[in-house]
């Protein structure tokens, strides 16, 4: 469809949207709403502004602020009330009470390192062998006519249409003692017993790597659709070899896709509960499984939530390292 197409398209969605839109205007909490918002100044553009904080807030900010008072709190008390963070005295005196014993307890406890360090590990070889396997298939997708990219953007995204638990249980399905795999190896005759491979360290990385795998083509796709190819074509005139070409003109400036994408699977991996929970092993310690216990199964909450806000400030170290890269990779 030509532009003009999709902008008399547009016209006619727009037309047929604006009786619904007067009719949700007319609903009186809506109504009361714009009038609470026009009052405090917001209108506009202040209102467009204003709903995402409001978002985060509610959603995000609130919720933190109450994981991290439970984190404060003694560990003995396993459910609300919890003690105060503060206390006024009749002199106006105001103490502040944090109770540190809970991180000092993750600390001395071997078990939520080890679990940090393992998930560290974990999120960090899932990423590098994502962008080894999506490396590839982007470059391909970038360099294919425009007929196709739609096609092949479509069939990465595809996946996404389907439940992400029930393509973990497909995995289950693939890597059992008497799964598909092993069925056809068994078959061929090319093994005499089955490979054990579900409950595995192997079995949680290729569960990761499947459903994170779209999360690293797309950014480096959009990174290497925009490349100017006439510098491909500069370096050969010149002399320099295809894979010397590579690695000094397609990689440097294809890097900010690259980090962007290694942090878009590297975090979620991060804290994965499901995959490890279904696929792996009593040995595939992982923190959002402890974490999974401590609020659960051992209902400490507040060394949950001490759990929560170390892997929160993790993830922070995380995010301003990729945005210090970035910033570099995109310098000119």
């Amino acid at each position: 469809m030509s532009r003009a197409g999709y902008l008399a398209l547009g016209d006619q969605l727009a037309t047929s949207a604006e009786p619904l839109i007067r009719n949700l205007v007319r609903l009186a909490p809506i109504r009361i709403l714009l009038n609470l918002f026009g009052r405090l100044g917001l209108r506009g553009r202040g209102l467009v502004i204003f709903l995402p904080y409001a978002w985060l807030a509610l959603f995000f900010l609130i919720p933190f602020v109450i994981v991290l008072k439970i984190s404060f709190a003694d560990q003995l008390i396993a459910r609300p009330p919890y003690s105060a963070l503060w206390e006024l005295s009749e002199k106006g005196y105001l103490t502040i009470k944090l109770n540190l014993n809970n991180y000092r307890f993750l600390i001395d406890d071997a078990l939520y390192w080890k679990a940090y360090l393992n998930s560290v590990k974990i999120a960090f070889v899932s990423a590098l062998i994502c962008l080894i396997v999506g490396y590839p298939m982007a470059y391909g997708m970038a360099r294919a006519d425009k007929a196709w990219r739609n096609i092949l953007l479509m069939l990465v995204i595809l996946p996404f249409w389907t439940s992400f638990l029930l393509r973990v249980y497909a995995w289950i399905g693939l890597l059992n003692n008497n799964g598909i795999i092993n069925n056809a190896l068994l078959g061929l005759g090319l093994i005499d017993q089955p490979i054990v491979m579900m409950k595995t360290d192997f079995a949680v990385y290729v569960g990761i790597v499947y459903s994170y795998l779209p999360f690293m083509i797309l950014p480096l796709f959009t990174a290497l659709e925009k490349m100017d190819v006439t510098l491909l074509e500069a370096a050969a005139d010149l002399g320099c070899k295809p894979l010397k070409a590579f690695f000094t003109i397609t990689i440097p400036l294809s890097m900010p896709g690259i980090i962007a994408g290694f942090s878009l699977v590297f975090i979620p991996a991060l804290g994965e509960f499901v995959i490890p929970d279904l696929l792996g092993g009593t040995d595939t310690l992982m923190i959002g499984h402890v974490l999974w216990n401590e609020f659960f199964s051992n209902r400490a909450w507040p060394v949950a939530s001490a759990v929560a806000i170390a892997m929160l400030l993790l993830v922070l170290v995380i995010l301003y390292l990729q945005s210090r890269f970035q910033r570099a990779a995109e310098a000119p």
